[in-house]
């Protein structure tokens, strides 16, 4: 075959053919076919010869060699820079070589400084590689301000994120609201007061994005310019039929861009295989059985399919999507405002029993808004002995604890990249039922890029952040696990 002559040209060695021969030496025969080989087996011969390579030399195959790697599986092409990922993530463990020192223990005035640049979104740019960082007031000063965030609202206490699944964690905590109706009010009446905040600086675009975090569900509401959509635009996950009915009653009108999408696809595989033609065959075969038993004089005996049949099939196809990524609902442009007001008066919002009983949702912020209190994000350095082939060597590792949005999770890496000289490895901890808002939204026109960064200039960001913010999504229903970044190149995994 010509696949074998071509690598015998190339001068690889080949293993030989089969015999024919039977066991007993009789005249030859036609040889059976392995059942358990697979069908496309053409293009074996460069695979054949690696087989035949020293180990060392396996590392590095050819083109014919590649093999397609799952979504779950699959590390991006080398680039310099991570995609956009807009869950939100519980947890930063980051490993290198060089040792994280310079993150421990800042000085009062660093930590003062820190504060003060993020207060007045101070852009701060730090040169490819800092020789000592330990050193480098800049990059510790930086790095305090990476860690900044703003939520509502606060209860020392209690631990405000994640709410979905918090139960464990809230249970036994003094929640003095929890029966007393007049403090639950002033809660809800204060939480509606930053909530229209937060909204109403999204809308004038000196607010990028926030989530608003409910017992049941969350919210991402983000300016018009980012994830590349020209419109303000609010995703809710995971959602009932319950809640999209609610919503629908209300005036909120929305979509369910994945089921869209699936619904697309699916009609355009029916199309290319024919399935409408048999569709309606079997449409003609039930009326012509039916007429057959009107012949028979049975016809009333036969419950027939009727609308109602027909309501409660397409009810339990959208029960079965509640609850999971599906069912993710996508709001648009002034109807982000609808849905608003709907959340405010919406009273299935805050739970009625249980440990987060008459505690209003929580909302996260990148920048500051009406009532909310400036959180840090904890971080922990860590040395270790590792064992080597060599021995034992020095392992380092700093921990990020706390809702790490998207900007700092680009914030925190940009300063890694400087102070570990463009080499470290990382391990992401997404807060699951966020990892849904990378999907890609449709997009009806492109965005220009120079409009986008004077529109959102005043938003808070650092422009690289901002840039990085604006790029489609590209992660779909998953998000980033973990990344490696060697001589500032970084491969990473969802």
């Amino acid at each position: 075959p010509a696949p074998r002559r071509a690598a015998l040209a190339a001068g690889l060695p080949l293993r030989p053919f089969p015999t024919a021969a039977g066991r007993s030496g009789s005249a030859p025969a036609a040889a059976r076919r392995n059942p358990f080989a697979r069908l496309d087996n053409r293009p074996r011969a460069a695979e054949e010869s690696l087989e035949e390579l020293p180990r060392g030399q396996q590392e590095a195959p050819g083109p014919t060699e590649h093999k397609p790697l799952t979504e779950s599986e699959a590390p991006s092409s080398e680039s310099t820079e991570l995609p956009v990922d807009w869950s939100i993530k519980t947890r930063l463990l980051f490993t290198s070589s060089q040792p994280f020192a310079w993150a421990d223990h800042l000085k009062a005035q660093e930590e003062a400084q820190g504060l003060v640049q993020h207060c007045r979104a101070i852009e701060v740019t730090l040169p490819q590689s800092i020789q000592d960082p330990k050193l480098s007031t800049e990059l510790r000063c930086a790095f305090q301000q990476s860690l900044v965030y703003w939520l509502h609202p606060v209860f020392s206490w209690l631990p405000l994120f994640p709410r979905i699944g918090a139960a464990k964690k809230m249970t036994g905590k003094t929640s003095p609201w929890t029966n007393d109706e007049m403090v639950q009010q002033v809660l809800m009446s204060d939480w509606s007061v930053s909530f229209t905040s937060l909204y109403n600086m999204l809308k004038t675009k000196l607010c990028p994005y926030f989530y608003v975090c409910t017992y049941q569900f969350t919210v991402l509401f983000r300016a018009a310019g980012l994830a590349g959509s020209d419109a303000l635009t609010a995703l809710l996950s995971p959602t009932t039929r319950g809640l999209r009915e609610a919503m629908k009653n209300e005036g909120v009108e929305f979509s369910l861009p994945l089921i869209e999408e699936s619904v697309q696809k699916k009609k355009a595989h029916e199309t290319s295989f024919g399935y409408e033609e048999e569709q309606a065959i079997s449409d003609e075969d039930e009326e012509e059985s039916l007429s057959w038993l009107e012949e028979m004089g049975v016809q009333d005996k036969i419950k027939k399919p009727g609308k109602i049949s027909i309501k409660l099939h397409k009810e339990k196809h959208e029960v079965q999507m509640d609850h999971r990524p599906e069912s993710v609902v996508l709001v648009k442009g002034p109807n982000t405002f609808t849905l608003l007001n709907f959340l405010i008066n919406c009273k299935s919002l805050v739970a009625t029993s249980g440990s987060q009983a008459g505690l209003p949702p929580t909302l996260l912020s990148p920048v500051a808004f009406r009532g909310a209190t400036m959180q840090m994000l904890k971080a922990r350095s860590v040395n270790v002995k590792t064992q080597s082939l060599s021995g034992y060597k020095d392992q380092f590792s700093l921990e990020i604890t706390g809702p790490v949005m998207p900007h700092a999770l680009h914030s925190v890496t940009t300063l890694l990249r400087s102070s570990q000289k463009g080499s470290f490895s990382a391990g992401l901890y997404p807060h699951e039922p966020t990892a849904v808002f990378n999907i890609c939204l449709p997009l009806h026109k492109e965005l220009d890029k120079e409009v986008v960064h004077k529109d959102l200039a005043n938003c808070g960001l650092h422009p690289k952040t901002l840039e990085q913010l604006r790029q489609i999504p590209l992660l779909g229903k998953s998000s980033l696990r973990s990344v490696e970044m060697n001589d500032y190149i970084c491969n990473w995994r969802s």
